[in-house]
């Protein structure tokens, strides 16, 4: 018998294992089919007499996660369906990977940010509700070693350990392709904007991680399946971000 370190809190996938005692080296969870991933902003607007709109945000922002599978045998359904059992629903989280936001798009980027990779900084101190960072690390060359590109997804990794939101990079300013006024101190710094505002203030030196970026979600308190005659198990769930 041999201890393991963890258990696997990541919704089983071609990339993310899981065995009978529920740890992370096992059997691989089947792929998926089709995944649909949807961006909720909550607000609440208006318009005056002459047309002009007010509007603002009333609630927070989430990613809801859609995924349907191919049929399925048994083995590879039981691996993903009694994970999510054992939640008990939206009892309790879990993450969730997405295989077209595990490496940024950019592939000369994706080689500073793989595994054992050193992640770029925050410059300094950030508050909650920002929808911009400058961040860099010594070193780094955004002219030579790239740079994540709009699209991108990417979680931050810091002293405050329930950070778990998941962000999405809208555009990137260099230190040679910058607004007028905000230009980076150097190739070593660039400024990301991203969507939703930061759900918490971050620090200076907190990580932005942009290989295999995970989403912190629940499932619905329903789960079924349906059994073919083939013998082939028909599944597919929808995944909300929760904090």
């Amino acid at each position: 018998m041999a201890a393991f370190s963890s258990f696997q809190d990541t919704l089983p996938d071609p990339n993310n294992s899981i065995g009978d005692a529920g740890q992370e080296t096992g059997s691989a969870g089947p792929g998926y089919a089709s995944v649909e991933l949807t961006s909720e902003n909550k607000n609440i607007r208006s318009r005056t007499n002459s047309g002009r709109l007010i509007s603002r945000s009333i609630a927070y922002h989430a990613w809801n996660v859609k995924i349907a599978y191919n049929p399925m045998t048994r083995a590879d359904f039981e691996n993903i369906y009694n994970f999510l059992i054992h939640r008990r629903g939206s009892m309790t989280p879990f993450f969730v990977s997405l295989p077209q936001y595990r490496l940024a798009q950019n592939a000369s980027f994706v080689v500073h940010q793989g595994t054992g990779a050193t992640p770029l900084i925050a410059a300094g101190n950030i508050a909650a509700g920002a929808t911009s960072a400058l961040i860099g690390r010594s070193g780094y060359n955004s002219a030579t070693n790239g740079t994540p590109e709009p699209g991108d997804l990417f979680n931050i990794s810091g002293a405050n350990s329930n950070h778990k939101k998941a962000y999405m990079v809208t555009r990137v300013e260099t230190y040679d392709d910058y607004l007028t006024g905000t230009q980076p101190a150097s190739a070593a710094q660039i400024r990301v904007h991203f969507t939703p505002g930061l759900a918490k203030s971050i620090a200076a030196s907190d990580a932005f991680v942009f290989y295999n970026p995970k989403i912190k979600v629940i499932a619905n308190d329903i789960q079924s399946y349906s059994l073919g005659s083939n013998g082939l198990y028909q599944f597919g769930l929808q995944l909300e971000e929760v904090q």
